[in-house]
């Protein structure tokens, strides 16, 4: 299996529901390192996993509509604890549509996989990873 990562970040506000989560029930700013992994098992015609600069770019614009927002007031968030795994789905998850979307180039036909990792800090960090 071939793989590509590529990184960026996002700073947001959010707030938690749930005795679980302590003080971070109050509103509260998080910053995240995203990687997100692309994978095949075979290389495409050009030999790459998948043009690296169409998902950095793509990566970004997803990453800049999370960023500098407080997610406790985006519509598509009502009622959601929006936790460190679940962003990593989102974020997989508007990835995959992209790919199936042609956004990532035509060579990302041939992606079977994205995970998408959130790092938090250096001791800690969560991730989601789906079939294409």
């Amino acid at each position: 299996m071939f793989s590509v990562t590529v990184r960026d970040h996002i700073m947001i506000a959010h707030s938690f529901r749930g005795a679980v989560f302590g003080p971070a029930q109050q509103l509260h700013g998080a910053t995240f390192v995203v990687d997100a992994t692309f994978r095949r098992p075979e290389l495409d015609g050009d030999n790459i996993v998948v043009d690296i600069g169409r998902v950095s770019e793509e990566l970004h614009a997803i990453c800049g509509g999370l960023s500098y927002r407080n997610l406790d007031d985006d519509p598509d968030f009502t009622g959601i604890n929006t936790s460190t795994e679940f962003l990593a789905k989102v974020i997989a998850d508007r990835l995959a549509a992209k790919a199936a979307d042609g956004s990532l180039g035509a060579g990302a036909a041939g992606l079977t996989g994205i995970a998408v990792t959130l790092h938090e800090s250096h001791v800690a960090w969560a991730s989601y990873e789906r079939d294409l």
